[in-house]
């Protein structure tokens, strides 16, 4: 073979190689680099790997209420707008003196609602006929063994033409707190049962959640009586305090 021939030969041949040798380090240098994590490091370091039991508790604190929220309103009635206001305001002034009278603050008065509006002809025709005003007034009583002759004077010196009334702590927090203690032990009382059954031991506390509804307690109205022969008796009774709660245990 000629020598430029074979010269030839050789210079294609190492070309080829060449080509070949980057060809595959872009391939090589293309594809992804896995590196895999061990199990046992995944599940040590991620909480949701680790088995556990979920359960819910709930206790009720019966307390004797220490306070009276009492609504009381009154209304008036004019052939004019104005008219109904200026004796509203007549109205509404007499019953605020009788409630500071009675020991009421003035912090523990205020004012729950007012309005003045048209009255319609009782036809169905859409006749004004009149105005109505009215206000209601939200007081704080702190004796609750005597609220009855409170609604008795509001009624009958300070002209109430609406009332009712509820009762409440003056401290809910503390009976919440005792409530929630004992919901929580009755939720621990309840994991632990069900780990024994299942033949595991309980672990460590991973998460608490307070269920609870906020609820306001009842309203009484009472029907007012400018003649009442004796004093209103409202009967306190008891106050229940429930929390409920979602715990979260971890096995050991």
């Amino acid at each position: 073979m000629p020598s430029a021939v074979r010269q030839t030969l050789i210079t294609t041949a190492i070309a080829t190689a060449s080509a070949l040798v980057v060809a595959l380090v872009v391939v090589a240098t293309a594809r992804p680099v896995i590196l895999q994590t061990p199990f046992t490091n995944v599940a040590a370091n991620t909480s949701y790997f680790n088995p556990g039991v979920i359960t819910s508790g709930d206790a009720t604190v019966s307390k004797r209420p220490d306070i009276a929220y009492i609504n009381v309103g009154v209304e008036a009635q004019s052939s004019t707008a104005t008219g109904a206001q200026r004796d509203l305001a007549t109205l509404a002034n007499k019953l605020i003196a009788k409630a500071k009278s009675l020991g009421i603050p003035d912090k523990d008065i205020n004012t729950g609602g007012y309005s003045v509006g048209p009255i319609y002809s009782p036809d169905g025709r859409a006749v004004i006929t009149g105005y109505q005003a009215g206000e209601s007034l939200n007081l704080k009583w702190h004796n609750v063994d005597n609220v009855g002759s409170a609604l008795d004077g509001l009624v009958q010196q300070g002209g109430a033409m609406r009332i009712g009334v509820s009762f409440g702590l003056n401290d809910p927090k503390a009976a919440q707190a005792e409530a929630r203690s004992l919901a929580i032990a009755d939720a621990r009382a309840r994991a632990n049962a069900m780990a024994k059954a299942a033949g595991v031991q309980l672990g460590q506390v991973l998460r608490i959640t307070d269920q609870s509804q906020v609820s306001r307690p009842p309203m009484y109205s009472y029907a007012p009586s400018a003649a009442a022969v004796d004093q209103t008796n409202v009967p306190v009774g008891q106050l229940d305090v429930t929390v409920s709660v979602e715990v979260d245990f971890a096995l050991a």
